[in-house]
C-alpha cells in the first residue's frame, strides 16, 4: 500500500481533494477523525484528553495500513503494489494542533509520526477561501498561514516527499 497524507489548513479543499483522488484512483479513503469527534461532541472546543483521544485513533488507522503494507512485502513490494491509502489529514495535523493549542506535544505522538509515515505528502496551500461550518474554528489568513508554514517544516523535517497544491 501507498499511504499518501493530505494536510493543510482548515477549509482548504483536503476532504474534496482526498475523496476525488481516492475515487479516482480505485483508493482508501480514510476520513479525517477529528471532524468527526469534534461534530459529534457539538463544539469545537477540544481539551487534552480529547485531542489525545482524537491522536490515539488516528494512529490506530494509520499502524493498520502500515502494518498491511509491510505483510506485502515491505518497501519495495509496497511502492509496486496497486492499493493507494490516501489519508484525510493525520498526525502531523494532530501534533501540530498539540503544540498550537497546548505549547508542548505528547512524546508517543512524536514518536508515532516517525513510526507510521506517509510515502508522499499533498500539502494544501490556504488559497481559498475559507467556510465556517460546525468543526472548523480558525478562519482568519494569518492563523491559516501559520499552521501552512508548521505542516510544511514537520514534513521537512521527516524528509518525506510532499507537494503544494494550490488553487487555480
Amino acid at each position: 500500500m501507498y499511504k499518501v497524507g493530505i494536510i493543510g489548513p482548515e477549509s482548504t479543499g483536503k476532504s474534496t481533494l482526498a475523496k476525488y483522488l481516492a475515487r479516482r484512483y480505485n483508493g482508501i479513503y480514510v476520513g479525517e477523525y477529528a471532524r468527526t469527534y469534534v461534530e459529534q461532541k457539538g463544539s469545537t472546543d477540544v481539551t487534552w484528553d480529547e485531542l489525545c483521544t482524537i491522536a490515539r485513533k488516528q494512529i490506530e488507522e494509520q499502524k493498520s495500513y502500515s502494518e498491511a503494507a509491510l505483510q506485502q512485502g515491505g518497501l519495495t513490494a509496497r511502492r509496486s503494489y496497486n492499493k493507494v491509502v490516501f489519508f484525510d489529514t493525520e498526525l502531523i495535523v494532530t501534533k501540530v494542533w498539540f503544540d498550537y493549542a497546548f505549547g508542548k506535544v505528547p512524546e508517543w505522538l512524536d514518536e508515532a509520526v516517525k513510526r507510521y509515515p506517509m510515502d508522499v505528502y499533498l500539502l494544501t496551500y490556504p488559497d481559498i477561501a475559507w467556510e465556517q461550518d460546525s468543526a472548523r474554528s480558525n478562519g482568519s489568513d494569518a492563523i491559516r498561514k501559520e499552521l501552512y508554514d508548521r505542516y510544511k517544516a514537520e514534513i521537512e523535517a521527516l524528509g518525506t516527499p510532499y507537494y503544494i497544491i494550490k488553487h487555480q
